[in-house]
């Protein structure tokens, strides 16, 4: 009985060196962009739904909305969503994907949060 309390003791110690070691390396990617359980609740989501994309975050000014990374496909998801809306894809300076419509530009900041998923943000007034 004694040497099956040793064994269960040392694993649990194990585990949790672990589980501490894992957070260590996962736990700054977690919280670059603040709260982590709105990024957690928005994967599953979005690995739940068959949509490419969810809302992360929104305020009166922006709207924050988090994809999957697939393939050689990079930001097309953004691209589709913003001709959706009457925009015209025009080019990418660094971070941002520029659209325009009627003479107008818009600017979407694209940013990867992790090797699966990126953020992208756009100012509400450009899809109303």
């Amino acid at each position: 009985m004694e040497q099956i309390r040793k064994t269960f003791f040392i694993l649990m110690i194990l585990m949790v060196m672990g589980s501490c070691l894992y957070l260590n390396h996962i736990g700054p990617v977690l919280h670059q962009q603040g709260n982590p359980i709105a990024f957690i609740v928005s994967a599953f989501k979005l690995k739940l739904s068959s949509s490419e994309y969810v809302l992360l975050a929104k305020t009166e000014k922006r709207r924050r909305y988090l994809s999957q990374i697939k393939g050689n496909r990079e930001y097309e998801v953004v691209k589709d969503f913003m001709i959706s809306k009457g925009w015209e894809y025009k080019e990418q300076i660094g971070s941002g994907l520029i659209f325009s419509n009627n003479g107008e530009d818009a600017v979407v900041e694209v940013r990867q949060y992790s090797n699966d998923y990126f953020i992208w943000e756009i100012q509400k007034a450009f899809f109303n």
